[in-house]
């Protein structure tokens, strides 16, 4: 008898439970639908009061960025052309001149060529600014569109113009596409103390690593 009446009251219990329950759920599905419709109202009112004119894409592109960064300093969104960029990197090897570079006041500054590169073979070094491609004025484009133009098919030729900070003058260098084989692991012995510097990630990483503390 106590058995079933603790099993009865076990299920009036559950089924207590559900309404307060799903009452929970449609609270929070309301609360997300209030905060949607926030974000719409914003996103309606930058697409047709904002002072120049602004690309749907570009804004919920933005949003996602936003909404990963508020979680950590590491998630991002890749559309697909940054996500071929990654693979290309992660790959260690792709078509180019062998540059790290990045954007400053819109133009494309080179951090630095990598060793034994057709860049670095051709004297391109660290915050040299690159204005154009082959002729062409980069300056003021994207920085994906100058690392598009400057990769391309190996032995191809490409000139680019150059401004050195301490030179009057721009100057050209021209060079040839070739395979950029990344050494993302280098290592030297310092006062018979090895060193190893991780530039950047691939995917041969670890068994790079492993060949510098074996060697």
């Amino acid at each position: 008898m106590k058995k079933q009446f603790f099993q009865a009251s076990a299920l009036v219990l559950t089924v207590a439970l559900l309404p307060a329950t799903t009452s929970a759920i449609s609270a929070v599905d309301a609360n997300t639908y209030r905060e949607m419709e926030q974000f719409m109202s914003v996103f309606d009112r930058v697409r047709n009061d904002y002072v120049d004119d602004v690309d749907d894409a570009d804004l919920i592109k933005g949003a996602i960025n936003g909404m990963l960064a508020s979680l950590d300093p590491h998630s991002s969104f890749l559309d697909a052309r940054d996500f071929e960029n990654l693979r290309t990197q992660t790959d260690g090897n792709y078509g180019g001149l062998g540059l790290s570079v990045t954007m400053e006041d819109g133009a494309v500054k080179v951090i630095a060529p990598f060793k034994d590169t057709p860049a670095d073979k051709a004297g391109v070094k660290a915050g040299d600014y690159i204005t154009h491609i082959d002729g062409a004025l980069i300056y003021g484009g994207t920085l994906d569109e100058a690392v598009k133009e400057m990769r391309g098919k190996p032995g191809t030729p490409i000139k680019l113009t150059i401004v050195r900070p301490g030179r009057d003058k721009p100057f050209d260098v021209s060079m040839n596409r070739a395979i950029i084989d990344l050494k993302p692991v280098t290592w030297e012995v310092k006062d018979n103390v090895g060193v190893i510097s991780l530039n950047s990630f691939s995917a041969d990483v670890g068994a790079d690593v492993k060949a510098a503390i074996v060697g």
